[in-house]
């Protein structure tokens, strides 16, 4: 569940765009207001009425009330996959295939940005890695919303994204969204790398 609230919150800013985390509050208050509209024009004209206008005056807020709902909805439909990948999810492409990699060591690339509310969640995550497998495991944060040229050849679709590399610098595995220290090392252990089975400096 905490999981996906998290994920709810994720900031699609790196270059794929999508709808940000201020999306379903609009839509929250924008039925809000049409509701709101429509008890004013039924109290103050349409309850006043004759029977006709009544039930004229019904038949005339649910229309507009469909109509707002349908230019809402539609376009989200229109512009998405007919069945929505899960959350958080491994992205469909894994670029790039290979970076130069000098330290030999399996490395984690995370990209994501100082105020964005899942990236702000991985950032302890990110520096007790740093600590805890030093020499054992490259830990980079790289901000796109700062640095937007260094993010680019990542091809990322959405804040944040976590990039598994091996020694050797070739991508292994990708994940977009937070993700839990608990669930990067297995991952890791998935590929191949027990960090933990590494003595500790």
């Amino acid at each position: 569940m905490m999981t996906s609230l998290i994920n709810l919150a994720q900031c699609p800013c790196s270059g794929g765009g999508g709808s940000g985390p201020g999306t379903g509050l609009l839509i929250l208050a924008g039925f809000a207001v049409l509701w709101w509209l429509s008890r004013l024009v039924w109290n103050r004209w349409i309850s006043k009425g004759t029977a006709h206008m009544v039930r004229y005056g019904m038949v005339v807020i649910v229309a507009i009330l469909l109509a707002a709902s349908a230019a809402i909805i539609y376009p989200k439909l229109a512009g998405s996959p007919a069945t929505a990948p899960e959350q958080p999810r491994q992205a469909e492409t894994a670029l790039p295939t290979a970076v130069a990699n000098p330290s030999g060591l399996p490395r984690l690339v995370d990209l994501g940005a100082g105020k964005c509310i899942p990236c702000k969640m991985m950032a302890p995550i990110l520096e007790e890695l740093k600590k805890e497998y030093a020499g054992r495991l490259g830990v980079e944060f790289i901000d796109v919303w700062v640095n937007p040229d260094a993010g680019k050849p990542y091809g990322i679709k959405l804040i944040p994204t976590q990039i598994f590399f091996d020694p050797r610098g070739k991508e292994q595995f990708r994940h977009e969204g937070f993700i839990s220290k608990e669930d990067i090392l297995a991952k890791w252990k998935e590929l191949g790398f027990d960090l933990d089975a590494t003595p500790k400096p």
